[in-house]
């Protein structure tokens, strides 16, 4: 792949290169900073990324004011997703330093991360590693498919709903409620614009927030070919506008409507969302399609291939516990790495299947082991016949 700043990485790091960098804010090692704040550390950015994010503020009559502090702090990551993708925190995480480099270039540049590599090496736990490890909150996730348009990333109008809202209204209001029914039970819903609205995990991450969100665009290859194109401009403006409330911005210049995280809402200003710092984009592809020279020129580009012997150990001991006394691990990690070599690569997830299948008691091992293991193991590029 051309046309974007590339670095590859095998996930093992030798000698010195595992040792913290002195530029590093992310170290790679899923460990929170509890020693620093990352608002302290964290370099201005460069002036051709820099933005001036602004919200809008409520008076006293709720019809908004001047520009309006930043976004609260990011609601925080449920733990059973944090331990269910990365496992426990540990000491001595070997970090890639490939990989460390080129997350703290995109910290530090404000660009977006593309990350590529065999399904199953991590790229998608590479965005909750960060937000662990810097305290970011809650990863923004944007699943994408052939059908994702730019649009369905920065909001969702649910303009039919709000139609059948004011009918609604209008019918309940044309007719009385019955004689002695209970105050309020001849309502209608509300037709209110800021109902029907709500930004969708990339219009989210670009609110006025103090601190970059963490953007998670995942498999990134099966969107159409139109939508890399399509996200130049918000890219560049760290911006957008949301026709629907523009539309009202001389008699509603101020729009309370529904962000991404859950049980939270934003005021909008004028129809328009502006960043205050750049999220932090991951974005995972697992390489199966070529992306334009102009989108590629405003990423970073790490290729992550499949990681060996240490590190495949190091992701054994934060889902499943450290088990170096147990020789059927090790055993299983070697047998997996060679395996994974001659089959093209394998996902790390399937020998985590396996080593808890052979461990946790619920599988007796018999004669035919092999022929299940060849099961849990199979390729990713297609199912062989044995």
């Amino acid at each position: 792949m051309t046309g974007a700043a590339q670095f590859e990485g095998n996930g093992t790091g030798a000698g010195s290169a595992r040792l913290p960098r002195p530029w590093w804010i992310y170290r790679g090692t899923g460990l929170p900073l509890h020693d620093i704040e990352l608002a302290d550390v964290l370099p201005g950015a460069p002036p051709w990324r820099t933005f001036t994010g602004s919200s809008a503020s409520v008076d006293g009559d709720g019809t908004g004011g001047a520009q309006a502090p930043v976004e609260p702090p990011a609601p925080p990551q449920d733990e059973a997703e944090l331990r269910r993708r990365l496992g426990a925190a540990r000491e001595g995480m070997v970090a890639d330093p490939t990989e460390v480099d080129l997350v703290n270039a995109a910290l530090i540049l404000r660009r977006p991360l593309l990350v590529t590599g065999r399904p199953g090496t991590g790229k998608s736990s590479l965005a909750y590693r960060i937000s662990r490890e810097l305290g970011l909150g809650r990863v923004l996730r944007w699943p994408v498919t052939s059908r994702t348009t730019l649009s369905s990333g920065l909001y969702r109008y649910d303009a039919v709903g709000r139609i059948h809202a004011a009918a609604t209204s209008d019918s309940r209001a044309a007719s009385p409620a019955p004689e002695g029914a209970p105050s309020g039970a001849g309502d209608a819903p509300s037709s209110d614009i800021g109902a029907f609205l709500e930004l969708g995990p990339l219009g989210t991450a670009l609110l006025p927030h103090a601190l970059p969100r963490v953007l998670l665009v995942d498999e990134f290859d099966k969107s159409d070919m139109d939508l890399p194109n399509d996200l130049l401009d918000v890219f560049e403006a760290g911006e957008f506008t949301v026709p629907e409330l523009a539309r009202l911005r001389g008699h509603r210049p101020v729009v309370e409507v529904r962000s991404d995280d859950p049980d939270r809402t934003v005021l909008i200003r004028d129809g328009r969302v502006r960043c205050r710092e750049f999220p932090l984009v991951v974005i995972t592809s697992n390489d199966e399609r070529e992306f334009p020279p102009a989108f590629l020129r405003r990423c970073l580009h790490l290729h992550v291939r499949e990681p060996e012997r240490d590190r495949l150990a190091d992701i054994v001991a934060a889902h499943l516990g450290s088990r170096d006394d147990d020789p059927r691990v090790a055993e299983l990690i070697r047998l997996f790495a060679e395996r994974s070599a001659q089959e093209n690569g394998l996902a790390t997830d399937q020998l985590l299947n396996s080593i808890w299948l052979a461990t946790s008691g619920a599988y007796s091992r018999g004669a035919d082991w092999e022929a299940l293991l060849r099961a849990v193991w199979h390729r990713l590029d297609g199912v062989r016949e044995p």
